[in-house]
């Protein structure tokens, strides 16, 4: 993070109108910032992970993310220390990769 100069990490909620994905809702996947598009249940509709340069990076996205065609609200949760972060591990894992079913699931 801090070599590609975007050490501030931040995990973004995003409420929509309806559900399921969209062609505007997925095109939030072209902003460089955003690094995971998850679509999960509970009380959120989307959860993306992303990482800018700074605060004001952070707040210019979630501007963009706002404006974005079916989004009704977004909550962010910045994050101040990561204690572990790993890559998936095939040999625990399972299945890798992914089920055909799941190769490609943002389309």
């Amino acid at each position: 993070p801090r070599a590609v100069k975007k050490p501030l990490l931040a995990f973004v909620h995003i409420d929509t109108r309806g559900w399921g994905k969209t062609p505007e809702l997925m095109a939030v996947s072209k902003y460089p910032e955003v690094e995971e598009i998850h679509t999960v249940a509970g009380d959120t509709c989307m959860l993306l992970k992303v990482r800018t340069e700074d605060t004001r990076a952070l707040e210019g996205l979630l501007g963009r993310l706002y404006d974005t065609p079916g989004v009704t609200s977004t909550r962010s949760y910045v994050v101040l220390s990561t204690y572990l972060e790993r890559p998936v591990q095939p040999e625990i894992t399972g299945e890798w990769p992914a089920p055909k079913h799941m190769a490609n699931p943002m389309y």
